[in-house]
């Protein structure tokens, strides 16, 4: 699979993720390139359970200071594209 059609795969599993850990959010709504903290009701535990369900989904270590990194849809998919193995 090509990067480009990856990308789609990619940003609905973060959706899904980001949804469990924020109930409240509607996927379908969520604008890739603006900070999740303004689009909607976002704090910093919400932001820790976010990486620790993208640990758990992707099996890719996030340190703390790279939580800024999973601020938004694009910030996120960029982060967990760069941190996987290669295909």
């Amino acid at each position: 699979m090509n990067e480009s059609a990856a990308q789609p795969a990619l940003e609905a599993r973060i959706l899904t993720l980001l949804s469990e850990v924020a109930p409240d959010i509607e996927p379908a709504t969520v604008r890739p390139e603006v900070d999740f903290r303004d689009q909607f009701d976002f704090d910093s535990m919400d932001l820790f359970n976010f990486a620790a369900a993208i640990h758990r989904n992707f099996g890719i270590d996030i340190p703390e200071r790279d939580y800024r990194r999973l601020m938004s849809l694009a910030k996120c998919a960029a982060y967990v594209r760069a941190s996987l193995p290669p295909a």
